[in-house]
């Protein structure tokens, strides 16, 4: 059944004004964003191949805008608009997760740098800044690489700690293919970064390999 044919009180919009978002299915919040579909095709039934041409919502919120486009009736405008809410609720998942939240655990490090981690097809370096509670003063990127390296400044890290009043760090970088085992260069950042921090008196925390389902702690190189 098309939008223009359900009664008022089915409709996306008037349902989610009357019962909020968490009685919208994925497809019905989509086809709000999208506020129209194409000749033949309603914004529901776009939304729904568009979820389905991209192999669920979790593929789809990590499509680039020019990805988007390639479905029939979903010009610039509807691929930016898609594009620029999943990264909007990205930035929310990571405030609401570092807000003050204190790292005294491997599981907490990953928990605080997950959000600035998913839904990337490329590999990005993060660094979760402490006090000496372990409370989180700051997360920031370090680096963004290729889709199968990362780079970890050691330098640059610690100068990053320092200059934000930081006693404590930890680090975390994401595998865009969904396998979080560490590599040999993983474990051998672990070892420079524990090794750098006790030099400068810092107090080094963790590495953690983060994907979209999981995480895994990294351990030094002997």
């Amino acid at each position: 059944m098309r939008v223009t044919d359900m009664p008022a009180g089915d409709r996306p919009r008037e349902r989610l004004w009357e019962l909020g978002g968490e009685a919208l299915a994925d497809r019905e919040l989509l086809a709000l964003l999208l506020g129209s579909g194409r000749q033949g095709q309603d914004a529901l039934e776009l939304a729904g191949e568009l979820i389905a041409a991209h192999g669920g919502l979790r593929a789809l919120a990590r499509a680039d805008p020019q990805e988007l486009v390639a479905l029939p009736g979903m010009g610039p405008a509807k691929a930016v608009r898609v594009a620029a809410a999943f990264h909007l609720a990205r930035r929310v998942a990571n405030i609401d997760s570092s807000d003050r939240r204190r790292v005294t655990t491997t599981a907490d490090l990953a928990a605080v740098a997950a959000p600035l981690l998913r839904g990337l097809r490329h590999e990005r370096v993060v660094v979760v800044v402490c006090d000496a509670s372990g409370a989180v003063l700051r997360t920031a990127r370090l680096t963004e690489g290729a889709t199968d390296r990362s780079l970890i400044p050691v330098r640059d890290t610690l100068a990053l700690v320092l200059a934000s009043g930081g006693a404590s760090f930890g680090v975390a970088h994401n595998h865009p293919t969904g396998d979080p085992t560490p590599s040999t260069a993983d474990r051998r950042a672990t070892a420079r970064l524990r090794e750098a921090a006790a030099a400068v008196g810092l107090r080094f925390l963790d590495h953690v390999v983060v994907t979209d389902a999981a995480w895994r702690r990294v351990t030094a190189d002997k």
